[in-house]
């Protein structure tokens, strides 16, 4: 193999290795997050009554999760429930806007 070719080919690997990292760490820098998708618009587990990714059937469900960025899950503005109580995502599931039975 030629030197011109020994080189492509150590930085052809060595651009998929880095890409490989980036996409590692971008991976790692989300969290689930409860409570803050749109009806249908959650990723897997749901919870009770859903199978997975887009079947929660009510805004801002409690037990329905999305990733979102590390570290801004508890931060997110969302819009208050009906009757004005303010509603924060969270790390773990929530027992509020749960479909009705």
């Amino acid at each position: 193999m030629s030197n011109p070719v020994k080189t492509m080919t150590v930085a052809a690997s060595i651009a998929a290795a880095l890409t490989a990292h980036a996409t590692t760490a971008e991976a790692q820098a989300k969290e689930k997050c409860y409570g803050v998708s749109l009806a249908g618009e959650n990723d897997c587990a749901a919870g009770p009554g859903t199978t997975c990714a887009g079947t929660s059937t009510v805004d801002y469900q409690g037990n329905a999760w999305t990733l979102v960025d590390a570290g801004t899950c508890t931060d997110m503005t969302l819009p208050a429930a009906a009757d004005g109580t303010a509603r924060h995502g969270s790390l773990e599931p929530l027992d509020r806007d749960l479909p009705s039975a």
